[in-house]
């Protein structure tokens, strides 16, 4: 998977986080490494769709929160994603 919008929802998942830190979680958990011009597009875009939006913080970097509307979003992509997986799964028992 390396859709950035999905790759910044699952990270928003496991909670806050400022850009840095959403691509070093990227990088951990899914091994895509997403420059600063994806990431920050995709953020932009998760944004003005109302399925992230930032946080307040003491610090001069700007942490995001996933919403309601941007968890129930990525419920659905991960069920479609499953769906995916399993019929792959179950198809190449018999390739």
């Amino acid at each position: 998977m390396s859709d950035p919008g999905l790759l910044v929802l699952a990270s928003l998942a496991g909670g806050d986080k400022h850009g840095y830190a959403m691509m070093e979680d990227i990088l951990r958990f899914a091994g895509v490494r997403l420059g600063p011009g994806t990431l920050y597009g995709a953020i932009t875009r998760l944004e003005e769709r109302g399925w992230i939006r930032p946080v307040r913080s003491q610090d001069r970097r700007q942490p995001y929160t996933l919403t309601a509307a941007g968890k129930a979003y990525l419920e659905e992509q991960v069920a479609s994603l499953d769906q995916v997986v399993k019929t792959a799964i179950r198809r190449l028992k018999h390739a």
